[in-house]
């Protein structure tokens, strides 16, 4: 769809104004670059059927673009077939959101779209079993033999100490990868045991409880490993690189868990397709395990609506419950 033409002046801004939106909005690079791209699909069949107009964008015309013509496109990237539930799904979601963006900023008022969702069996996020997320833990407490290479015994310790503060993060408080990455040390509060997600998904602010060894291993970074890692005392982020001593970014923080997923030599971990947002599928998961109510994982997790939230009532199964 990246090449996919559209030439109507009204049509051509409003994707552009749309990807400023989501900028705006703090969305992660991901959903800034790819939401607009899903949208000229439906731009671009617009034209087709000789509606170049901004009136002429409704939810008849999308639901019209939706059923007739992404169901039925042709899945290329197999040679057979039609497009992947999965695929699907990210397009739902990119005309919503196309659809909040046209309310929200005053151009069109088109109610909710009534489309349900694909079925996503094959797309059941993987999760991690609370014997695994240990093992992550205690490869945080390797000797300084493991080292990484570079470093010395002080740095190295910093080093583990950021890591476990990552799992307290990523883990412990569910936050979504661009959340964790957006933390500064303001957004630690440890006297009220809480993290002040700023940058939440829709820009939407929430407050994250922390657990008491959540709390230990964050003020422990916080404390003793941070002045180690930082340059210049002025830096806000909280997660630091240890070469520039300024953020770390996502990628850098996906090598450090695949770092410990090393340590741990743990052949389940080595075979499940691990990133950031897979511990916050697995605390989820736990949650919902030991009894905790959809409602208050919802607002744990920071969703908008308890559709993003029942995917988790998929994935408990004997081996996730709690021993």
């Amino acid at each position: 769809m990246k090449r996919l033409p559209v030439r109507s002046p009204a049509y051509r801004y409003v994707e552009q104004s749309f990807k400023e939106w989501l900028e705006a909005l703090g969305y992660a690079w991901q959903g800034v670059y790819y939401m607009p791209i899903q949208v000229r699909g439906l731009l671009h069949y617009l034209e087709q059927q000789g509606k170049t107009a901004l009136q002429d964008i409704t939810a008849e015309a999308i639901k019209a673009y939706y059923y007739d013509e992404l169901k039925q496109r042709k899945n290329y990237m197999v040679g057979a077939g039609t497009l992947s539930s999965k695929h699907l799904n990210k397009n739902l979601q990119a005309l919503r959101k196309f659809v909040e963006y046209l309310r929200q900023t005053g151009k069109l008022k088109i109610p909710m779209l009534n489309i349900r969702q694909e079925s996503i069996l094959d797309a059941i996020p993987a999760v991690l079993t609370e014997k695994e997320i240990h093992l992550l833990y205690q490869a945080t407490e390797q000797p300084y033999e493991r080292k990484r290479r570079g470093t010395n015994e002080e740095l190295h310790l910093a080093l583990q100490q950021r890591d476990r503060a990552m799992l307290a993060v990523f883990y412990g408080c569910g936050l979504r990868r661009n959340e964790g990455c957006q933390l500064n040390v303001s957004d630690i509060h440890i006297e009220s045991s809480l993290v002040h997600v700023r940058k939440g998904k829709g820009y939407k602010e929430r407050f994250v409880p922390v657990s008491s060894k959540g709390l230990e291993h964050l003020t422990t970074y916080l404390y003793d490993a941070r002045p180690i890692l930082i340059r210049d005392n002025k830096e806000e982020s909280f997660f630091v690189s240890s070469k520039s001593g300024k953020r770390l970014g996502g990628q850098m923080l996906l090598l450090c868990l695949q770092h410990l997923i090393a340590i741990t030599a743990t052949e389940s971990l080595q075979q499940k397709e691990i990133g950031l947002h897979t511990l916050r599928h697995s605390i989820a998961t736990h949650l919902l395990a030991r009894g905790m109510g959809l409602e208050k994982i919802k607002d744990f997790l920071g969703h908008s609506s308890l559709e993003s939230t029942q995917i988790y009532t998929h994935l408990i199964n004997e081996e996730l419950k709690v021993e």
